[in-house]
């Protein structure tokens, strides 16, 4: 006979939410993880987020089904949760997840990396040409927007690749990432998956998601002026006067800042690189930035002056800065909180913090995906040919539960942005707490 089950309460649980002491929940299992967070391929703080909460939403989006029979038992105390309870919004989202799961929708990919892939390899090779073999400043800085473009086409497939398999394998899917990401456009692709799960797993947290973590030029709520601690970057980020300067004209350096955000990801890349953090494969990482950073300044010094270097560089830097902007659309504007997730609101907490961008079918490669938001939030592990098809699935299941489902142009997007931007600069200006009424509902609500 099996030994009598063991149960503990969920306020029991909560107190499991240390490094060395890290238990979660999955469909009322007690699992004790800690041996697993050097190990985590998404690194240890998603795991430390959700340490002490029901993790089982999180652990659905994130893992195809395979994994819960191959990694769970290792982890298992054998104790229960005695008040595991699932919120209609949560049973519905597992009921939507298995049906996408029976459609196999989770492992056909289409043709979008091969396309991408193809865009890419025929490009570079006409950017190289037009900066080597013509002499026309024209066609020199027409080559520098081509590559800003491929970096964004390429920062797609890096994206596509850390969430599933975009090749036929993983070693395959390995080399892509490398190739997209590290030789491509010298970002470490280790730097993006250990940024890129923090955020999916706290979505729009201000302390714990990285991507809301601009200081010191940009913030989007007045409670970075308390000089919150951030959990990602596990140091303090001091609110003080250069960043109260800079920030009180936010609103106005947005989209100059953004035509050289990349900037921060190449020393983003190079401090997680040169760190003591446990990075899969650094040297092959290392050695994809190094190419980077000789077939880039190689291709540069081909120009025939330096004020013709210093344009392509911007012009490359300024269109690849559309992504960064893409990047921000989805959730500046959206809802923001303090804290963890507290595990049993995964649903709630993302469809809150993201916004989609409505567009044609035609235009989905300008956005990679990014347009359906909600969809990548809730299903990360979905290829994006499928994101059009479940939207209105998601919209519905919105709606029969009372959650946003924020969709708007990308000019409103836009607009969102720039005036929660505002809203924020407005109050570090003068030093005030909550902005005036109105400028919270133009900002903040209006999409809702």
């Amino acid at each position: 006979m099996d030994p009598p089950a063991t149960y503990i309460s969920s306020s029991e649980l909560r107190k499991h939410n240390t490094r060395n002491d890290a238990w979660i929940s999955i469909h009322g299992k007690i699992y004790d993880v800690s041996s697993w967070l050097h190990r985590h391929p998404g690194g240890a703080l998603p795991l430390l987020t959700v340490a002490g909460t029901d993790a089982t939403d999180a652990f659905l989006a994130f893992h195809p089904p395979s994994s819960a029979a191959a990694l769970l038992p290792a982890f298992s105390t054998g104790l229960l949760l005695s008040d595991y309870a699932v919120s209609a919004a949560s049973s519905d989202y597992r009921k939507l997840h298995s049906k996408l799961s029976e459609l196999n929708l989770f492992e056909r990919k289409g043709h979008t990396t091969l396309i991408l892939l193809s865009l890419i390899l025929t490009l570079l090779p006409l950017c190289v040409c037009g900066v080597v073999f013509s002499d026309s400043t024209f066609v020199h800085l027409l080559s520098g927007a081509l590559i800003g473009f491929l970096w964004i086409q390429s920062g797609w497939i890096g994206h596509d690749s850390g969430h599933y398999n975009v090749m036929l394998n993983r070693r395959f899917n390995r080399v892509a990432q490398i190739l997209s990401g590290n030789v491509l456009a010298g970002i470490s692709i280790a730097w993006w998956k250990w940024n890129h799960n923090a955020h999916h797993i706290a979505c729009n947290s201000l302390d714990f998601d990285p991507d809301l973590q601009h200081l010191p030029f940009f913030v989007v709520s007045s409670k970075f002026f308390n000089s919150l601690t951030s959990q990602f970057y596990d140091r303090k980020l001091n609110f003080d006067s250069l960043a109260r300067f800079l920030v009180s004209y936010q609103h106005w350096t947005y989209y100059p800042v953004m035509c050289f955000a990349r900037v921060n990801l190449f020393a983003q890349s190079f401090f997680l690189l040169l760190s003591n953090r446990k990075v899969e494969s650094r040297g092959i990482e290392v050695l994809g930035l190094l190419a980077f950073w000789v077939w880039y300044p190689l291709l540069v010094s081909f120009l025939p002056n330096w004020w013709e270097r210093v344009l392509f560089v911007v012009v490359s830097f300024s269109v690849t800065g559309i992504q960064h902007v893409q990047f921000c659309l989805n959730h500046f504007s959206s809802k923001v909180y303090l804290g963890p997730p507290s595990g049993g609101d995964w649903f709630e907490k993302q469809t809150n913090g993201t916004l989609d961008v409505s567009c044609s079918a035609w235009m989905d490669w300008f956005h990679g995906g990014l347009q359906f938001q909600v969809e990548h939030h809730l299903f990360p592990r979905l290829p994006r040919c499928h994101l059009r098809k479940i939207a209105p699935l998601v919209k519905d299941l919105c709606k029969k539960h009372n959650l946003p489902y924020n969709c708007v142009s990308f000019w409103k997007a836009n607009v969102l942005t720039i005036q929660t931007l505002r809203n924020a600069a407005l109050q570090a200006r003068d030093g005030s707490g909550p902005a005036p009424k109105n400028l919270v509902w133009e900002a903040v609500n209006t999409h809702g």
